[in-house]
């Protein structure tokens, strides 16, 4: 079985391929940085041998369609895909930069729609399959420097909620996940050491726990926030 898993190189997509892995999940990576993700590809072959990890750069804010494809050439019928590819931006939208929202829209939405897009046909045909969308609290409350962000990621909710009524004949499930504050190198020098914020491997367990559920239940929002609440 293979799990495609974009926005793979680090951070919350790492630790969800390490999880699949390390569970025998066979793995189809994508992320921006070519370097950066064939180091995490090589890492995760090196710590698990009996699985199969393809991995290949492409810039899904513009290259959606053409990863998509590529998983297609693979002759490979997602089991499971997990869309969590996206760009965080600071700004409020009365004065952020001119671009900003279609920078985020292109990431954070359009990936995911493009590429559920091209990869559904052939999981509707198996009629089976299971979609993660990586979402974020923001899809659920804005807050200040929030803006453009804030808005593509209610743009994302929307496109998983409808999927998800979409999908329901088709027997493919879909789990919107809405993940708080998340320790990752974005966070630069921050001390968790006190666990004020999440840890990576925290989204991808439960990420697999609903994906290993009977074909009758389906897990259709996840939400997780630090302990204290969010900063």
């Amino acid at each position: 079985m293979y799990v495609v898993i974009t926005g793979a190189s680090k951070g919350i997509g790492k630790a969800i391929a390490k999880e699949f892995a390390e569970n025998g999940y066979n793995l189809l990576l994508c992320s921006r940085n070519e370097i950066d993700l064939n180091k995490t590809a090589e890492e995760l072959q090196t710590q698990f041998s009996s699985v199969n990890i393809k991995a290949k750069a492409f810039d899904l804010s513009k290259q959606a369609k053409e990863f998509g494809q590529w998983v297609l050439d693979n002759n490979i019928t997602p089991k499971i895909l997990v869309n969590n590819a996206g760009v965080f931006e600071p700004g409020n939208v009365y004065n952020e930069p001119d671009g900003l929202l279609e920078k985020q829209i292109e990431t954070n939405l359009y990936s995911a729609y493009h590429l559920t897009r091209k990869l559904l046909p052939k999981m509707m045909e198996a009629a089976t399959g299971h979609i993660f969308n990586i979402c974020s609290v923001a899809s659920l409350q804005a807050y200040p420097n929030g803006g453009a962000y804030s808005i593509s990621k209610f743009a994302m909710a929307g496109f998983s909620k409808n999927l998800r009524q979409e999908m329901m004949p088709h027997n493919i499930k879909v789990t919107t996940v809405y993940p708080g504050a998340v320790f990752t190198k974005s966070w630069g020098n921050f001390d968790n050491s006190s666990n004020r914020i999440m840890e990576a491997e925290d989204i991808a367990k439960m990420i697999y726990a609903a994906s290993q559920l009977s074909a009758g239940a389906c897990v259709e929002e996840i939400v997780l926030r630090p302990q204290q609440g969010d900063l």
